[in-house]
């Protein structure tokens, strides 16, 4: 009876070594296959974002433009974003696009596998400013870098831009109605509006109901054509009538 005791207890024993070993390789066996997975990933992310493996090989743009340099923003891009095609962030570039000047809008995305797709939107320009700025047709600022344009010249304290292209945008309209155009238009820091028109004759409108003033001006512009002196200014700062100035330097009273 001793004996077969003993026996048991040594087969029990035996047995739970057994176990003790079968979990313990298991468990050696769960770290190496996880130690793989871990190194696997980390070599897929090493070789993911190097841009010696995973390059972005193509940037496409796209869109309409004629003052943008392509050549130039590639450039910026590869400069500010040298990692692989994965490391890219689209936000980055999107951001450095639409602070280049002449880019009014722009769009990035990523093409799979090596392929970074960017559409633009350029800037129209409508006028200068001040002669270093232009505008677009919401009254935005932007930098001409050098660009040389045929654009009427608008000037005006900071801050008018707007209203200054407002401005502009009525009167050029109505002067449309006839063979004259604007080229420069001047904002005072008053806010008075003074116009040159292309046939070099100035006007003065003052501050309010510029439009109505220049439509005088219209109106009594045939009567000054007939005179044999050439017009130099038209000031039209009063309720009924206009003055005028000519070339021979005397100043003319004239009802409308």
């Amino acid at each position: 009876m001793a004996e077969l005791i003993a026996d048991k207890k040594k087969q029990a024993s035996v047995s739970s070594s057994k176990s003790k070993s079968a979990i313990w390789g298991g468990v050696a066996f769960l770290i190496l296959v996880l130690s793989g997975i871990v190194f696997g990933a980390i070599k897929a992310n090493q070789y993911l974002f190097d841009e010696q493996q995973m390059p972005v090989q193509v940037i496409d743009f796209s869109g309409s433009y004629q003052h943008v340099d392509i050549a130039k923003l590639e450039r910026l891009i590869r400069q500010a974003q040298p990692g692989s095609f994965f490391a890219l962030d689209v936000n980055d570039v999107f951001e450095l696009l639409e602070s280049q000047p002449w880019i009014y809008r722009a769009s990035v995305r990523k093409k799979w596998p090596n392929v970074l797709k960017i559409y633009l939107v350029e800037q129209t320009p409508v006028a200068k400013w001040n002669e270093d700025l232009l505008l677009n047709p919401y009254g935005d600022t932007f930098n001409d870098e050098g660009v040389e344009l045929n654009l009427p010249r608008l000037y005006g304290p900071g801050g008018s831009e707007k209203t200054a292209l407002e401005g502009y945008n009525a009167m050029h309209a109505l002067i449309a109605t006839t063979e004259m155009a604007i080229d420069e238009l001047s904002l005072s820091e008053r806010f008075a509006w003074q116009v040159q028109l292309d046939n070099g004759i100035k006007l003065n409108l003052g501050r309010q109901e510029f439009i109505d003033r220049l439509q005088r001006f219209i109106d009594v512009y045939p009567l000054l054509m007939q005179q044999e002196k050439a017009v130099k200014y038209v000031d039209l700062r009063y309720d009924t009538g206009v003055a005028v100035g000519w070339n021979d330097g005397s100043t003319t009273d004239e009802e409308s």
